[in-house]
């Protein structure tokens, strides 16, 4: 049935890539990447094979990624994508011999593209529970690991009409799991041997990434303006639903300045975001360090600076809580700055952590950011001591990259 299920969804999808431009990506770079593996895998070398969905569980898996390289240089990376987001910004990625598209998860791919690789292991980062390719691992005695895994009572492995989905599981060497409840859930389907809570391999990716943060002369001129009294506020991975709420509340308090990075930064939407304001912006492609002192709001209209843009800030607003849900909270309050973000979290451990630990807080409306933050704006020293929650709940959240190493045979 899986099989019949999985053609057809293929055939539809080649259809819609017709008319949509992220399925077009896709189906040319599943094209190329039979040329990609013939023409760059060397059957001299051991591979080991990372998959990931998308940039999140790239992100995910690449520190245990750059702890393998750093003491196995022997070994190959090939680094495998679902989604066109995922690929596209990390197609370039310089701690992979390779990157490419998985190709789709067909009894003919799967055996040709082992048949290609021969991996020496294979990850699965997260998500991403492919019947064939899983199946076919197992059934040539690769060792294959989930990282970071989080299960949730709503996935099929746990209702009674998907016996199938639950036998995917055994494919697994070993499972990594982020969280008790996970491995309980597994527990009540029989699933008790091979794993165990290693906690989330982001946290150690986030202490790196500050550990290497860019320094960014328009942000800190940005800093060098400050008046004491005044605070900047991040405003990360935003989308229109988040701006409306939170321009307004800048807009009205002139001891807040702000550095704000959307989500998606075509001109439509920096437009929009400027018709928004009513205090002086400029955008980051327009800045020059020495003239910071006349706006209030620095537009980053570019990608790749976020990760570093958040140790400029006393604050973080982080997008995506008014839609499918938050982007990455664990980037900003490794600085040891509060973080905020919309209701739409569930799904989210890390932003769930971060608000039991008092560095997290969570807003629904214009009412709600007016109050928090006018709170930490008139007395300093509430915003210090949420900071101060935020940045030790990722110390104690990291070490998963260790205790995952140690327990995979090289």
């Amino acid at each position: 049935m899986y099989q019949i299920g999985f053609l057809f969804y293929i055939t539809a999808f080649r259809i819609v890539a017709f008319f949509h431009k992220k399925a077009k990506k896709m189906v040319r770079g599943h094209r190329a990447t039979w040329n990609i593996l013939h023409d760059k895998i060397d059957s001299k070398k051991e591979w080991l094979w990372f998959h990931a969905a998308s940039l999140g569980e790239f992100e995910q898996g690449r520190p245990i990624m750059e702890k393998i390289r750093a003491s196995h240089p022997e070994y190959g990376i090939l680094v495998t994508f679902y989604s066109p987001s995922g690929f596209e910004v990390r197609k370039n990625y310089t701690g992979a011999d390779i990157v490419c598209y998985l190709p789709f998860d067909t009894l003919f791919n799967v055996k040709r593209f082992l048949d290609i690789v021969h991996p020496k292991m294979a990850f699965f980062i997260k998500y991403e529970f492919w019947p064939n390719y899983l199946t076919s691992l197992k059934n040539r005695s690769i060792p294959t690991y989930l990282i970071s895994g989080i299960f949730r009572p709503s996935q099929l492995f746990f209702k009674n009409y998907a016996p199938f989905y639950r036998r995917i599981l055994d494919s697994f060497t070993y499972l990594f799991v982020q969280n008790q409840e996970s491995v309980d859930l597994l527990k009540s389907i029989g699933r008790t041997k091979n794993i165990s809570i290693s906690g989330d391999t982001r946290f150690d990716r986030v202490l790196d990434i500050r550990k290497n943060a860019k320094e960014l002369g328009i942000a800190q001129s940005f800093l060098d303006q400050l008046k004491p009294s005044e605070k900047i506020l991040v405003a990360g991975s935003t989308w229109p639903k988040d701006e409306v709420l939170l321009l307004p509340y800048f807009n009205d308090h002139k001891g807040l300045k702000m550095i704000i990075a959307p989500h998606e930064i075509h001109e439509d939407h920096l437009q929009f975001i400027e018709s928004q304001l009513s205090r002086p912006s400029v955008r980051y492609s327009n800045a020059l360090p020495g003239k910071m002192g006349q706006y209030d709001c620095l537009i980053i209209d570019c990608f790749g600076l976020l990760s570093s843009l958040y140790r400029y800030g006393d604050m973080a607003y982080i997008g995506g809580g008014f839609g499918a849900g938050i982007h990455n909270t664990l980037e900003a309050a490794v600085y040891g700055i509060p973080v905020v973000f919309g209701p739409n979290h569930a799904k989210f451990q890390e932003a769930s952590l971060l608000k039991n630990s008092g560095g997290g807080f969570v807003i629904d409306s214009k009412d709600a950011i007016e109050l928090l933050i006018d709170e930490w704006l008139t007395n300093p020293q509430t915003l210090k001591s949420a900071g101060k929650k935020a940045g030790e709940m990722v110390k104690e959240g990291s070490g998963a990259t260790t205790d995952i190493l140690q327990k995979i045979a090289f």
